[in-house]
């Protein structure tokens, strides 16, 4: 990958980017010559200062901030990549879903997005170039009605949203495009597996199939890994992928059985 693409001289937004497929993207956006900033809502001790701004994107405040500070240390942006997801959604249904519980997701998985969007895209439109990558979920198709039915639902508005914002800023040079990912082997994912496999009374293998057979089977027999997402977001943020806008890209194993 670092001899196909370069990410040279550009200066890149990656939201949560700490742990999981975020972190993995930002390492990678790194080795392959970008100036990258990235945020969370608390700073790891591993990661310097200068290049990482700690706020909470499910409030308008810290939207505000990160804009902000995108532009004092980056001087501007050329790449924004919204890995800012997940669920905390109980179990149960639709009836489990409180309007706290649906706020919570639409402001956690589409309001972050948004919000930097207009802040920072002004900027790209201003200078005729730029990438915007939204990273939405395979579950906007397949939602599990017992426990993603709010965060599958969050996930396919923000691929509307971004299908939207693609055709009115590509004639301004602007590009978006989305990722959707199925199943990542990340580390909480593999403590889920973990806990499936104790309470089943089977192995960590055990625990990964009881995952997999939830989603319906993934036909590549593993979940994806995190550099592999990172690899995608790379590739797609890369001027290799100069003509590419308003498409969206499944990376699930295959989970997605139609067409």
């Amino acid at each position: 990958m670092t001899g196909f693409i370069t990410l040279e001289g550009k200066r890149a937004l990656i939201t949560s980017g700490t742990r999981g497929a975020g972190a993995a993207t930002v390492n990678l956006f790194r080795e392959l010559g970008a100036r990258v900033l990235t945020t969370a809502r608390s700073r790891p001790e591993s990661m310097p200062e200068e290049l990482f701004v700690a706020a909470d994107l499910t409030t308008k405040e810290g939207c505000k901030l990160v804009a902000q500070v995108t532009h004092e240390q980056l001087g501007g942006v050329d790449i924004i990549v919204h890995m800012l997801g997940g669920s905390s959604a109980p179990g149960g249904g639709f009836a489990a879903l409180s309007d706290t519980e649906w706020n919570k997701e639409l402001h956690l998985n589409l309001f972050p997005a948004v919000r930097l969007d207009r802040l920072l895209i002004p900027h790209l439109i201003s200078q005729g170039s730029g990438t915007v990558i939204h990273v939405s979920s395979i579950q906007r198709q397949l939602p599990l009605p017992d426990a993603t039915t709010a965060y599958a639902a969050a996930k396919a508005a923000l691929s509307t949203y971004s299908k939207s914002l693609s055709k009115e800023v590509a004639p301004r040079g602007v590009r978006v495009v989305r990722v959707s990912p199925g199943w990542i082997e990340t580390e909480s994912s593999i403590e889920l597996a973990k806990r499936l496999a104790i309470e089943a009374g089977t192995d960590i293998e055990g625990g990964k199939k009881i995952i997999m057979d939830s989603l319906g089977g993934i036909p590549i027999g593993r979940p994806s890994k995190p550099s592999e997402i990172a690899s995608l977001v790379a590739f797609l943020a890369s001027d290799r992928a100069a003509t590419i806008t308003g498409t969206e890209y499944v990376i699930d194993g295959g989970t997605v059985p139609t067409v």
